[in-house]
């Protein structure tokens, strides 16, 4: 089962950066229809009047070549004019929406006022980007990821554009997802994958939201693919996004043995870092296989070949089979 042969159905749950830079390396390694992205819809929310889905949108111009790769999230070369004049005006301006971002914020709200659900936007958009896997959101309900600080509760956006992740974090919350139902196409994708991965998002406020809408774990749990998870931490550290110190200010403990904990129940298979292979045997105490390979993800070429040593344990994998500790290492 890898990338030369017999290519696997890959189902990703994804948040935005950090698991976008995998979904790329998916991408571009083998035919991307047999790719299919679950991107979190927790952190969406409604400015100027307009709706915008942060991560379903920074997947969708990192998988078109669109990207401002320097930061991993907007359209390469976007200018800012619009919001200088809303400035100039004492409005909202802490959250950057470049001029051509706010087209597809425009045309996504106009579809979704005329009563098209945000699953068919998200294919029209996909389409129109030229995207060749299918892009899901987790839901077409409303959910919004509140965060918990001292002086009351914000919005996951808030907290980490407004206020830069400064407030000290005491809860996390999704309001609305128990009205939430799996988008179409995903439970359709969990059932036809091969192999499932959850990225190395952050896992309180990218992948928990998606494993929170109904019938989604379950569904997971359910499913005969082959599950794994990419640990989000390397060396007791977040790469990027503050992962761990969210984590740290939960009283979690900061280690990617925590992370396994939480997906335990939807994994077989768990992906340390080679920084963190003294781990292996912690993790395999949870009831895990646990593999060990480079998951650092600084290039294309780095993506690709995380990509392609996923693909390659899913070949290898046979449940109930030793742990793979120190594969592909």
């Amino acid at each position: 089962m890898t990338a030369a042969a017999g290519t696997p159905r890959v189902t990703l749950l994804s948040g935005g950066v950090g698991g976008a830079k995998l979904a790329l390396g998916f991408y571009t390694l083998f035919d991307p229809e047999r790719l299919t992205v679950i991107a979190n819809n927790g952190d969406d929310m409604d400015l100027f009047g307009l709706r915008i889905c942060p991560d379903w949108d920074i997947l969708a111009y990192t998988l078109a070549g669109r990207v401002e790769a320097a930061q991993g999230w907007g359209i390469a070369g976007d200018t800012f004019a619009a919001l200088e004049v809303v400035r100039e005006l004492g409005g909202t301006d802490w959250f950057n929406l470049g001029d051509r971002d706010l087209g597809l914020h425009l045309f996504r709200t106009e579809l979704l006022r005329q009563g098209i659900g945000l699953g068919e936007v998200c294919r029209r958009v996909a389409g129109r980007l030229g995207l060749k896997c299918a892009l899901l959101p987790m839901c077409e309900q409303p959910v919004e990821t509140r965060i918990g600080a001292e002086g009351g509760e914000m919005h996951l956006q808030e907290y980490l554009v407004r206020h830069r992740t400064e407030p000290e974090v005491r809860s996390i919350r999704f309001a609305g997802i128990d009205s939430a139902t799996p988008a179409p196409g995903v439970l359709e994708a969990i059932a036809g994958a091969q192999v499932i991965v959850l990225a190395p998002s952050n896992p309180l406020i990218s992948i928990d939201p998606i494993l929170a809408v109904p019938g989604l774990r379950e569904a997971l749990r359910g499913s005969k693919a082959l599950r794994m998870a990419v640990s989000p931490l390397v060396a007791g550290a977040s790469l990027k996004g503050p992962t761990d110190k969210m984590m740290a200010q939960l009283g979690l403990e900061v280690s990617p043995v925590t992370v396994a904990g939480r997906y335990r129940d939807v994994l077989d298979l768990f992906v340390l870092d080679r920084q963190d292979g003294h781990l292996a045997p912690e993790v395999e105490a949870l009831g895990l296989k646990c593999a060990v390979l480079p998951t650092v993800m600084s290039d294309l070429a780095a993506k690709q070949a995380l990509a392609r040593a996923l693909l390659e344990l899913g070949g290898s994998f046979q449940p109930g089979a030793a742990a793979l500790s120190g594969a592909a290492s």
